[in-house]
């Protein structure tokens, strides 16, 4: 998780006066979790090095417009992911349809979250990931790995609080059964 303590609102403050090194230090702190962010919704190395870069070159342009230094994180996550969105448009893709609507996945007591911490399963859980729809890939990345509260993750997708909840239940349900696929 990416706490949010005075680590993160001291280089805020210093990067709203336009200080280099708490941008710095801002950048070193959120390149990699943006970057996996990113290339697990693109599937692309270089549109995610360049979804991470303007992502960063927005935020340095309107750093003024953060109100709160706590929500930096999820600011910046909010950034990224309307550069993926703008990435699937400028590559002749709308925003991927949702197909959780179609089919209902059976349930069971498995939660998938426990998978996404095991570690010697961690590889495999970000395979399978792959297999999702963006947009619930997307929801599980952020409250699961991240650590995004639901609302939060509302805020960075820009979707209401229901969507939310119904694409991480479908995602829940699909890596479920996918793992389920992938027993002996």
């Amino acid at each position: 998780m990416l706490a949010v303590d005075t680590e993160i609102q001291l280089p805020v403050q210093g990067a709203r006066a336009g200080e280099p090194d708490a941008w710095d230090a801002l950048f070193k702190r959120y390149q990699l979790p943006l970057y996996a962010y990113a290339f697990e919704l693109l599937r692309d190395e270089q549109a995610s090095l360049d979804v991470v870069q303007e992502s960063f070159i927005t935020a340095v342009r309107h750093i003024r417009s953060l109100q709160n230094d706590e929500k930096f994180g999820s600011w910046m996550f909010s950034i990224a992911h309307q550069r993926c969105i703008q990435h699937w448009r400028r590559s002749g893709r709308e925003h991927p349809v949702e197909v959780e609507e179609l089919e209902a996945f059976p349930s069971d007591d498995l939660d998938p979250s426990e998978w996404c911490f095991r570690r010697e399963q961690e590889e495999q859980v970000m395979e399978l990931l792959g297999h999702l729809p963006p947009t619930q890939r997307a929801v599980l990345l952020l409250h699961f790995l991240e650590d995004f509260s639901l609302e939060e993750i509302a805020r960075i997708t820009e979707s209401p609080m229901g969507t939310v909840k119904s694409r991480l239940h479908y995602a829940k349900s699909a890596l479920r059964r996918l793992l389920e696929d992938q027993r002996p």
